[in-house]
């Protein structure tokens, strides 16, 4: 039976947290050799290594990554203990690492990330913003949000909501005449993904439109569209509050996407998780 101190997996904890021992230390007030020294003590209690040490910091193997949910678990519990036994109101705290598409953390999650820190300023909101799927199962973020549904079976996940998308012109831009799309410019997706939705669209109903420039990130495309680079098909969120730009009715409109939410089922019972779910159902699914 292996006996663990519980200020071991502060220390764990931290250094997770952190990336490195000098930060980890001044961040619960320990000197690095301290934590160096308890840490090689857990791991050789364990009988596992918990972190690979490289140039840029300490990085969870895949056994610390599995010591990381329960250590986290633990820590929920003697944080409620605690403000049990002092009587001291409930009030969350930690890391809560989300990630989504780039325009849609900008758009969509940023106003509900402020808002949550209003309500829990002692917890720490992380945002992850890029074309990468980060893995739950490999505990790159907490909370996920994409446009695909989740296929992992350790994963607890819902639909969150629909998006409806249309196309843009910069503003004083008129639809293009009825055709084929001759003489027209426009900022499409890159060729990674070419198979999406509304780029299938696009090309359907503008088959000989000239390609002005492709980007993976929506952002960029709505940038270009403004500047007059060409029309551009882009979520609604987004381009209905640029005031540069001006959905165009050409008799057609482009597919939506549902986006859906994820969380491993181990952070189920997760505080901050559970109040942060709850907020984006509240603002973006109410």
């Amino acid at each position: 039976m292996v006996l663990m101190d519980w200020s071991d997996l502060r220390i764990f904890l931290a250094i997770a947290r952190e990336g490195t021992l000098g930060a980890a230390a001044r961040k619960i007030g320990q000197t690095q050799p301290t934590m160096g020294r308890r840490l090689r003590a857990l791991e050789t209690a364990l009988g596992q290594t918990l972190f690979q040490r490289t140039a840029d910091g300490f990085v969870l193997t895949d056994e610390g990554t599995a010591v990381l949910r329960h250590a986290e678990r633990i820590e929920e519990e003697a944080l409620a203990l605690e403000r049990h036994a002092t009587g001291a109101e409930t009030q969350l705290d930690g890391l809560l690492r989300l990630s989504s598409s780039d325009w849609f953390g900008t758009v969509m999650l940023s106003p509900v990330i402020a808002a949550f820190g209003k309500r829990h300023p002692k917890v720490t909101v992380e945002l992850l913003t890029d074309a990468r799927l980060y893995s739950l199962p490999r505990r790159e973020a907490d909370l996920v949000f994409r446009i695909k549904p989740f296929s992992e079976p350790e994963v607890i996940s819902r639909k969150l909501l629909h998006i409806p998308y249309a196309l843009y012109g910069k503003k004083g831009s008129k639809p293009p005449r009825a055709g084929d799309g001759s003489g027209v410019r426009v900022v499409i997706m890159n060729a990674e993904f070419a198979d999406m939705p509304d780029a299938v669209w696009l090309k359907r109903v503008l088959p000989r439109a000239e390609i002005a420039s492709r980007s993976n990130n929506r952002q960029a495309q709505a940038e270009l569209c403004a500047g007059g680079s060409g029309l551009a098909v882009l979520p609604r969120p987004l381009g209905d509050r640029d005031r540069r730009l001006v959905a165009l009715d050409i008799g057609s409109t482009p597919p939506g996407r549902d986006t859906f939410v994820g969380y491993h089922r181990d952070l189920k019972r997760l505080g901050r998780l559970r109040a942060m779910l709850d907020l984006v159902i509240e603002r973006l699914a109410g």
